[in-house]
């Protein structure tokens, strides 16, 4: 016979996690927080927060760290000011905010589909979208503003891409196949458009196709803002059903998961933060790849690192920017390729790693 005492008595926390009680001691709820994912954001967030203060604070005109936040917030030296609100702040802002975007964007289609080489870039989601918001700069497109053109350049891409694969269900390198070819396409398309257009046009267009933090619109940027916060809180929503989809689908079924809507609503999400992404830094894919590549790393192989891939493509985008213009300094390389010659080496690692699964 147990005792009152004893009712309220919490459960024990499995090993490796926290257990937080929600509410009063006889509701019983609680929730279980993974130790190493929780030590891994913390860890993230640091570094996001070091590489964004040396974004501020480096490039042709350096400045102290203490005179780079007060600047920020219009105290302090005139230039200091000025360097701070009107050169750094829009791009380091653009930088964690489409890093961010990318890399959440990725951790879902990557377990969509079951494979770590699933990120947006590869199946072609950036280059659909890419395609598309070039079309509206060069004047092809129907006149409407570039982020929503790469909003339905990304869903053209994706329901093609599915389309060929044979639904949203399908998994493996079918799918793969599938959206390199979409994204090779929408790539030809590009450059087709590039090389009939004038060269003022060309060049205005340029930066949509290699990644670039420069220039951010503030229309674009107030969308990624909103567009990225709705995917982190839907994202949050399907995390513990994601945990579980990334297994068979017949063990996803047996513990009640709609798997059909959870991929839905995952594809969804990754095809929307990808497009609003791409509207604002153009196709820097591989940060989707490396990001929660970072974050399964970091943390542990319980869940899926949702938070953490946000917070390692967040970290990844503000350091390839910080790089691309600091190490050629006064030559600016666009983030999209700083990014490619890093993420280069971490794509073939993955495919080549001796044993190594490349399923999520």
């Amino acid at each position: 016979m147990t005792t009152a005492s004893e009712h309220a008595r919490p459960a024990l926390a499995p090993a490796g996690s926290w257990r937080l009680p929600l509410g009063s001691a006889r509701s019983g709820r609680s929730l279980l927080l993974d130790k190493r994912a929780c030590v891994a954001n913390l860890l993230l967030a640091a570094a996001l927060w070091a590489a964004c203060v040396a974004s501020l604070c480096l490039g042709e005109v350096s400045i102290t760290p203490r005179a780079a936040i007060a600047g920020l917030f219009g105290y302090g030296d005139f230039m200091d000011v000025f360097v701070v609100q009107e050169l750094r702040w829009t791009r380091l802002l653009a930088g964690v905010l489409s890093g961010g975007a990318f890399a959440l964007a990725g951790c879902l289609m990557q377990t969509l589909a079951r494979n770590r080489l699933a990120t947006p870039g590869i199946i072609g989601l950036d280059n659909g979208a890419t395609a598309f918001a070039v079309a509206s700069v060069l004047g092809v497109g129907l006149g409407i503003a570039p982020p929503a053109m790469a909003l339905v350049g990304a869903s053209v891409a994706t329901a093609i891409a599915f389309g060929l694969a044979g639904g949203i269900g399908t998994q493996g390198y079918r799918f793969l196949v599938a959206g390199i070819g979409v994204g090779a396409a929408f790539d030809a398309i590009t450059r087709l458009m590039l090389a009939r257009s004038a060269i003022d046009a060309a060049n205005a267009a340029y930066p949509w196709t290699v990644g670039s933090l420069n220039g951010v619109g503030a229309l674009a940027l107030n969308m990624l803002a909103i567009g990225l916060v709705i995917g982190l809180i839907g994202a949050a929503a399907l995390a513990r059903a994601l945990g579980v989809v990334r297994f068979s689908e017949g063990v996803a079924q047996g513990l009640g998961i709609r798997v059909a809507h959870i991929r839905l609503g995952a594809l969804v999400l990754s095809v929307g933060l990808t497009a609003l992404a791409v509207a604002v830094a153009g196709p820097v894919g591989l940060i989707a790849l490396i990001g929660p590549e970072l974050a399964r790393h970091l943390s542990s192989r319980r869940g899926v690192p949702l938070m953490g891939a946000t917070l390692a493509g967040a970290l990844l985008m503000v350091v390839a920017d910080l790089a691309g213009r600091v190490l050629f300094s006064p030559i600016e390389i666009p983030v999209g390729l700083i990014s490619t010659v890093v993420g280069a080496p971490v794509l073939l690692w993955i495919l080549l790693r001796p044993g190594h699964k490349i399923g999520v």
